[in-house]
């Protein structure tokens, strides 16, 4: 596989990893959001600094986000 910039492999920058395009949406949108996180908060989930508990309540802080989501748009669907 041919590289580019920083060592990262060419089909990343295509965004296609392999060929079923959802798992290389997800993938795109992963890497997205690990590099807003970079800008957000100028680390990455390699950092040390949180206990096993702060994982935990940031886990659970995203569910409970996920759920309120899925809540809203299943009002929006006409019964």
């Amino acid at each position: 596989m041919e590289q580019i910039e920083k060592n990262i492999p060419t089909n990343i920058v295509t965004n296609s990893y392999c060929s079923d395009s959802i798992v290389n949406s997800v993938i795109t949108a992963f890497i997205g959001r690990s590099n807003l996180g970079l800008q957000k908060y100028g680390t990455t989930l390699d950092r040390n600094d949180l206990s096993v508990l702060d994982w935990i309540q940031h886990a659970q802080e995203e569910h409970m986000d996920a759920i309120l989501y899925l809540e809203k748009l299943k009002k929006s669907i006409p019964q």
